[in-house]
């Protein structure tokens, strides 16, 4: 077992987990599941048209199209949830096929670019280097501390705008289909706690969860991206199973 590929990988959940946690416990409550799933499609579409217009997708331009594209999705799910309130959760929905067909129709006639959009929805977890670590890491420290000063007073733009970020920086180092399952699948594991405990149980789940993906892709030649996936399907599942019978208000 190759540690030297293990520990980066590791890392990068952790730091995944560690903006992912706290805002899933909050799009939770706020009732807009898959924003996860609309802004992470967003960005991804921002990195797939910076590649078509050929510019290298792990290159600073491709990072600003990503991010640029993520902050347009943000805004505009910021006024659709004022205009539309009741029927957010099914444009949500809309704007993720839209952003997802629309990257289809920009790879294909690329020779390569099934290859790269299914690395961008998998992910490649397990070639992090170190030196990706660096720039998100920082991210993650001003989101938390962001989202921990301001927290519910951030407003709809302030939310959605941290959530861009987030995502973006995270969709390029694990993937969509991750950052979806870290956002949502901890938060879920995790209401029926008590509040004062919460957080701890959905960190804990998250980081079980990368360990035993990520240990089990290594011994059995699979991809670690969906491997972890469904570890943390499991631990969550493990997790409302041994929570408490009393359930308070998400």
């Amino acid at each position: 077992m190759d540690f030297t590929i293990l520990i980066p990988a590791f890392l990068a959940g952790l730091l995944v987990l560690s903006t992912h946690v706290p805002l899933g416990i909050q799009v939770l409550s706020r009732g807009i599941v898959f924003i996860d799933l609309a802004i992470a499609q967003i960005a991804t579409l921002g990195v797939i048209a910076a590649d078509s217009a050929g510019f290298e997708p792990e290159g600073w331009i491709a990072q600003a199209a990503a991010v640029s594209a993520a902050l347009l999705g943000a805004v505009l799910l910021t006024w659709t949830e004022k205009r539309w309130p009741e029927v957010l959760e099914a444009l949500i929905g809309v704007l993720f096929v839209l952003a997802a067909s629309a990257g289809m129709l920009l790879v294909a006639n690329n020779p390569h670019g099934g290859e790269h959009l299914q690395e961008l929805l998998s992910g490649q977890i397990l070639w992090v280097n170190y030196q990706q670590l660096i720039p998100v890491g920082l991210l993650s420290a001003a989101i938390l501390t962001i989202h921990r000063w301001r927290g519910q007073k951030l407003g709809r733009l302030g939310f959605y705008g941290l959530f861009a970020f987030a995502v973006t920086a995270s969709v390029q180092l694990v993937g969509v289909y991750l950052v979806f399952a870290s956002l949502i699948i901890p938060a879920l594991a995790s209401r029926n706690y008590l509040p004062r405990i919460r957080l701890c149980v959905a960190y804990g789940v998250g980081m079980i969860a990368y360990t035993l993906g990520l240990i089990i892709s290594a011994k059995v030649d699979l991809p670690s991206g969906p491997l972890v996936v469904w570890s943390l399907a499991a631990m969550g599942i493990v997790a409302n199973v041994l929570s408490p019978t009393r359930s308070p208000a998400v």
